[in-house]
């Protein structure tokens, strides 16, 4: 039985939009993304510089769930290299261990 997700908060085309990180999706690297809201359902389609990609699994996490493991999806390190990046992005965002991000993963179709 699948869970029941509540309504997209924006659109796909806006999941991933960083030249950066388009780069890394593109070449592999990158395989979730984390925001604030829900973007995606699982099975959308996203579509980078001609590549297509599908939504595979769509969750909520919390910041402080995060591992070095987890955030090598998103194409980095370790935590605090991808907290750096976050942060570089938004001044001021506060960094609370209790914040929930909705995960994003995806695969090359």
């Amino acid at each position: 039985m699948s869970e029941t997700l509540p309504p997209k908060t924006c659109s796909i085309d806006r999941l991933v939009t960083v030249e950066d990180d388009i780069a890394k999706v593109i070449s592999g690297e990158k395989t979730a993304t984390r925001r604030n809201g829900r973007y995606a359902d699982p099975g959308e389609i996203m579509e980078l510089r001609g590549h297509k990609f599908e939504v595979t699994r769509v969750y909520q996490q919390s910041l402080g769930e995060l591992t070095d493991e987890a955030v090598k999806a998103e194409g980095f390190e370790n935590v605090e290299a991808y907290k750096n990046y976050i942060l570089s992005m938004h001044a001021g965002m506060p960094w609370s261990p209790h914040m929930k991000v909705w995960v994003h993963e995806f695969r090359a179709v």
